[in-house]
């Protein structure tokens, strides 16, 4: 039997066009399975929440001192574990975002493809390592080797925790940049070292500029993952929670504190009844968070999109 090859072609355009509406419809639903999941969280999260606030003033959540939601009376100011997370935060900023930048113009700027090919893998590596373990790194070995330059520095600190959440977030950092400093044109490069240009003025006058909006978007990323990181900083950092003084140094950082993450896991690990209001504050904690891990992350596309350059 012959088919006509007008037939043939017919046939094959049809299997291939129901054969792409289903990958369509497969692609699609992967993407809406992730909305919805994302929304599921979110009503939990308001609704949990709503139900903790009809029970406890929203100001008294957010301006009250204490936090002890588990012994009586119990307590439930946020503030210690707001002041805890962005100490925490600020800290392990200040250490990987310098790094990050400088990592990211040696590996676009200055190191050979095969070097290149070595070191960054080498890099993001870090980024695999589990969490835990960089908590367990942080209270072996990052506090002793402290103790001996700060010996009334304390076994759970806030330093150590910082320390590890900016190693932690350094390939975040430094991966992001380099990708936006390779993005940028070779000619704007050429321009500069014809004009007499050192390769140092090129990566810091040149480069540097014209790839902000994915640096500055790598730093907000990197920031929104340090203050959602858990494990490290429960395990590093201990669970007194405080509020911290900015301006001592010494006492912010070597002493014990609780992050809003390391709270809302001992709240999960407690003997607490699941309709409780100690429970319940699990909730208002986790929406706190979301909400600035939120916003953290609407300023990261909103820099990115007004400072991006678009080259030709």
């Amino acid at each position: 039997m012959v088919v006509e090859p007008s037939k043939l072609t017919s046939l094959t355009g049809k299997s291939r066009s129901l054969s792409e509406r289903v990958i369509k419809w497969f692609f699609f639903s992967c993407a809406l399975l992730s909305v919805i999941t994302t929304i599921g969280i979110v009503f939990v999260l308001i609704v949990d929440a709503a139900e903790f606030f009809s029970k406890v003033s929203i100001i008294e959540f957010f301006t009250s001192t204490r936090w002890s939601p588990t012994i009586k009376p119990a307590e439930y100011g946020v503030l210690p574990l707001i002041s805890g997370t962005l100490l925490v935060t600020f800290w392990s900023a200040v250490i990987a975002l310098p790094l990050g930048v400088a990592s990211a113009i040696y590996l676009s700027e200055y190191a050979s493809e095969r070097v290149r090919a070595i070191v960054k893998p080498a890099l993001e590596i870090l980024a695999g390592i589990p969490t835990v373990v960089y908590g367990y790194f942080a209270l072996v070995y990052i506090t002793p080797l402290l103790s001996k330059i700060f010996p009334s520095i304390s076994a759970f600190n806030a330093l150590s925790a910082s320390i590890v959440i900016g190693i932690m977030i350094l390939p975040m950092v430094s991966s992001m940049s380099e990708d936006a400093m390779r993005a940028v044109p070779n000619t704007l490069r050429e321009a500069g070292y014809g004009l007499g240009a050192t390769k140092f003025h090129v990566s810091t006058t040149i480069v540097f500029p014209a790839a902000l909006s994915g640096i500055m978007a790598s730093f907000i990323l990197a920031i929104s993952r340090a203050i959602g990181e858990t494990m490290a900083v429960t395990i590093a950092a201990g669970k007194y929670a405080r509020v911290v003084n900015p301006f001592n140094v010494g006492d912010a950082l070597l002493k014990p504190i609780e992050t809003m993450t390391a709270a809302m896991v001992e709240i999960g690990m407690s003997d607490v009844t699941g309709d409780s209001v100690a429970y319940k504050s699990l909730f208002a904690v986790g929406l706190t968070l979301f909400v600035m891990t939120f916003l953290m992350n609407v300023l990261s596309q909103y820099i990115k999109s007004k400072y991006r350059e678009v080259y030709q």
